[in-house]
């Protein structure tokens, strides 16, 4: 891949205790779906983004939002470009290759707990639909 999508910074949200210098890999299931493993490692260029997906991942740790950068190529995430939002609006991407943690946020802009489970409600709704597929 030589086209540059992004200059970034870049971020992922989980709630796993991460490290700098520490890799995220694809293999792990899906938060959304944990019966799927997935083939990739999905990052933003919007901390925001990444706060929401902390928020919503599994897990009982507390969300946190990481710094991130891609080791290899990357492409723009197929679960929101074109299928739900024209273009890339929401700066998501994904990757084969693992991510490095370089550093952590930590003054991410949190959600209100209506908001949050206003968003869980969301994305109920959306996997229970057979257009909520994950494209893996």
């Amino acid at each position: 891949m030589t086209d540059v999508l992004d200059e970034g910074p870049f971020f992922h949200g989980t709630k796993a205790d991460l490290r700098v210098g520490d890799l995220l890999t694809a293999g792990y299931r899906s938060n959304y779906r944990p019966e799927v493993t997935m083939n990739h490692i999905y990052f933003t260029a919007l901390v925001e983004g990444a706060g929401l997906a902390a928020e919503l991942a599994a897990g009982e740790g507390s969300p946190r939002v990481y710094a991130v950068e891609p080791t290899g190529p990357f492409e723009d995430d197929p679960n929101v470009t074109d299928k739900k939002f024209p273009g890339n609006p929401t700066r998501s991407y994904r990757s084969s290759e693992p991510l490095e943690v370089v550093g952590e946020v930590t003054d991410w802009p949190r959600l209100a707990p209506e908001a949050l489970q206003a968003w869980r409600d969301r994305l109920a709704v959306i996997l229970e639909d057979e257009r909520g597929e994950i494209i893996n």
